[in-house]
């Protein structure tokens, strides 16, 4: 055990968790004001149904040993974490309940993910059981396709198979385009065809309710994500100061070209176009962190904050109402970084790979787009499957009178914003103060 190696990833750990409520925060302040709190809830209950799983049975489905062909670990290997509590039981350098809380945090925030692309318009309860149903059928194989590495001794031989993606495939995704980003924005996609339109949706501007929120959510995301990207070295060395490096300009770079196609296409640079900028940086870099250059990651940032910016209009072209751009920023965003690997990777960086661009040809190329590829449609069309058996089995979508007079109210009994309370009254008529109040808490309750 290294011990500055268990304190980066014990801090890397408690990062990552962070960003799920940054997360919330992110996603709740772009809905409408009736709808807040249902949105947090569903990044809050991402925590509670996918922290319990995965020490159950995630870590070992997406850890344990190999059933055959890098498809899935075994689901009971390591059951309530049992025979890895011990100070001898080591995941490389660390501690083995210290890689399993690391990644926990993953499989926790992939699933947060998904809700954005249903918000205004999902139950709570069926929320939480697709969210279950998900991370056990579609997340926790996939985190053993990309994320279990062959385990071999000390004569390189391998004598505990990991996942395909990573080993057999070879591509590289180093903390999560494709386990992570694609995998979350096809479910996204297939649960906004599912659910269906919101109520008045595209005709009705559907604003966000505080831009503040967005602008702290963005900022707890990037912050956590130097977790995320820098702590998937699993070690304190130089590959998470390369990871840090690139995270941090690729972000910068994402946000500039985000704000310049506003700023041609229509005219002003918003505050909502910044904080989907950096989230489209931070998704691009998340795979190539390891593999490129920091001048390649400014390329990367740069081209995927342009195509994000454009793909938020997607929607509306093909009709699926994607509430908070999940497909956009994460789906896009995903497939931007991954398959940028293959033109931008430089032997120079920590993945000692080269891309097209610097004379690898495409055999880096064509593993890449595999890897998409196979995840995007694995979710995609098990993510419709489970939107579809919750629908009919207990219902996913909110009334329309829920939907429409307040889902916060009909889900949770609360609103997010109480105005007028404190006010004191004469008798039991409403004074003008706090009549005006309770008009104003009326008119937020239908905006």
């Amino acid at each position: 055990m290294d011990t500055g190696d268990t304190a980066w990833v014990l801090t890397s750990a408690a990062l990552v968790l962070l960003m799920t409520p940054g997360l919330a925060f992110f996603y709740g302040g772009m809905v409408r004001s009736k709808s807040v709190l249902n949105m947090m809830m569903m990044s809050l209950g991402a925590i509670g149904v996918v922290g319990v799983l995965w020490v159950l049975v995630g870590y070992s489905m997406a850890f344990g040993q190999d059933v055959g062909a890098g498809l899935l670990g075994k689901p009971f290997e390591f059951f309530g974490l049992d025979g890895l509590l011990s100070p001898e039981s080591l995941s490389g350098t660390l501690p083995s309940t210290v890689f399993v809380a690391f990644q926990a945090m993953f499989a926790i925030i992939t699933v947060a993910l998904i809700s954005g692309a249903i918000a205004d318009r999902a139950r709570f309860g069926p929320w939480l059981l697709f969210a279950g149903l998900w991370a056990i059928i579609v997340y926790f194989p996939v985190a053993h396709w990309v994320f279990d590495f062959d385990g071999k001794d000390a004569d390189g031989n391998v004598v505990d198979p990991g996942g395909w993606i990573a080993n057999k495939l070879a591509a590289i995704d180093f903390a999560g385009g494709t386990a992570v980003h694609i995998n979350a924005g096809a479910a996204g996609l297939a649960l906004a065809l599912v659910l269906g339109k919101r109520v008045g949706w595209p005709k009705d501007r559907m604003k966000p309710h505080s831009l503040p929120l967005v602008v702290l959510g963005a900022g707890l995301l990037w912050f956590g994500w130097f977790g995320f990207n820098a702590g998937s070295a699993v070690a304190a060395n130089a590959t998470a100061g390369v990871t840090f490096v690139n995270t941090l300009v690729a972000t910068a770079s994402a946000m500039l070209a985000w704000l310049l196609v506003e700023r041609v296409r229509d005219g002003n640079a918003t505050t909502l176009g910044a904080a989907s900028g950096i989230v489209a940086g931070l998704v691009a870099i998340t795979p190539a962190c390891s593999s490129v250059t920091p001048i390649g990651a400014i390329a990367v940032g740069a081209i995927t904050g342009a195509l994000c910016a454009l793909a938020v209009s997607l929607k509306y072209r093909f009709g699926f109402d994607d509430s908070l751009d999940v497909v956009g920023v994460h789906l896009v965003g995903g497939l931007s970084g991954t398959l940028l690997i293959g033109f931008f990777a430089s032997e120079a960086a920590p993945a000692g790979v080269n891309g097209l661009f610097y004379g690898g040809g495409v055999d880096q190329l064509w593993r890449q787009a595999v890897g998409a590829l196979s995840v995007l449609v694995y979710s995609f069309v098990l993510s419709l499957v489970l939107g579809y058996l919750v629908k009919a089995v207990v219902g996913f979508r909110a009334d329309e009178e829920a939907e429409v007079g307040g889902i916060d109210e009909a889900e949770h009994a609360e609103t997010a914003y109480e105005f007028g309370s404190g006010i004191g009254t004469r008798g039991a008529g409403k004074t003008g103060v706090t009549a005006g109040a309770t008009a104003v808490l009326e008119g937020s309750n239908k905006s």
